[in-house]
């Protein structure tokens, strides 16, 4: 088997959007430079994803030099939003944590009200350094996360993809397979491994920065959402009930916490450390 690589990267500047591959990427202590630093909430500033906006998935964000995003979806002109000044802050809530954010501004909001058909705000994460503690159970003290799901990196790997692929066909849906790894919303993929042999994996390092794996992550709606046509399905959702299935969760990847910064390109090599 050849040596483990790092496939890809994938960085998602607005939360549930549709995101980049760049051949390189900055890693800082709560995830990938320009990654999920913006995040759009409803009327109760609670976070807004595809879970309850599947278009989300259709609708895109470049990131700007200045730290702004332009902002792009079907039927809408692009709009560019400038990083807001954090004169004052909103206190949101994402998956039950409550932190604080700066609003982006009116023309921002109304853009996105106007493509989803219901009022939301966008925000921006103007100090990941302090805003969002990790789950003081899988983090050291001081450790914080952006808007990602719950720690700063996702990492996946194409050999296990392979195998949930030949799995979903084999099951009551195969027309719906075989899925791409953007259903998975990864930061890092690794190919060159066994299949789920990140299960095992305690401590990795990729190209020059080692990272802690914190736990394996848990999927949800999201995964069985066509990022192309925004169309749900039953897959890959289903398969892991079947094969996946740890307690209540259903598991693919896992992950990871920063040990240190550094630069990741894709074809770096990818050491097993623990």
């Amino acid at each position: 088997m050849p040596s483990p690589v790092l496939r890809s990267l994938h960085i998602h500047p607005v939360k549930s959007l549709a995101g980049l591959a760049p051949a390189e990427a900055a890693v800082e202590p709560w995830g990938l430079a320009g990654d999920r630093r913006w995040m759009l909430v409803d009327a109760g500033a609670k976070a807004v994803t595809q879970r309850q906006y599947a278009a989300l998935a259709l609708a895109g964000a470049e990131p700007l030099p200045d730290g702004g995003v332009r902002v792009s979806a079907p039927g809408r002109a692009a709009l560019t939003v400038p990083v807001p000044e954090p004169v004052a802050t909103l206190t949101v809530e994402l998956f039950g944590t409550k932190l604080e954010a700066v609003p982006a501004g009116h023309a921002a909001d109304d853009w996105f009200s106007r493509y989803l058909g219901g009022e939301v705000r966008l925000v921006h994460l103007d100090d990941p350094a302090r805003r969002r503690p990790i789950d003081p159970d899988h983090a050291l003290p001081g450790e914080t996360v952006n808007f990602a799901d719950g720690y700063p990196l996702l990492v996946t790997t194409v050999a296990s993809l392979d195998a949930l692929n030949s799995l979903i066909a084999q099951g009551d849906h195969p027309d719906e397979g075989p899925l791409p790894m953007e259903r998975f919303r990864p930061t890092v993929v690794v190919a060159g491994t066994a299949p789920w042999a990140e299960d095992a994996w305690r401590r990795v390092a990729i190209g020059e920065v080692t990272f802690r794996v914190a736990k394996p992550c848990a999927r949800c709606v999201v995964t069985t959402t066509d990022q192309r046509t925004a169309r749900r399905g039953k897959e890959p959702l289903l398969t892991l009930t079947r094969h996946r299935r740890f307690g209540k969760k259903l598991l693919f990847g896992q992950n990871l916490v920063p040990e240190r910064t550094g630069t990741l390109r894709v074809g770096d090599p990818v050491r097993i450390l623990d």
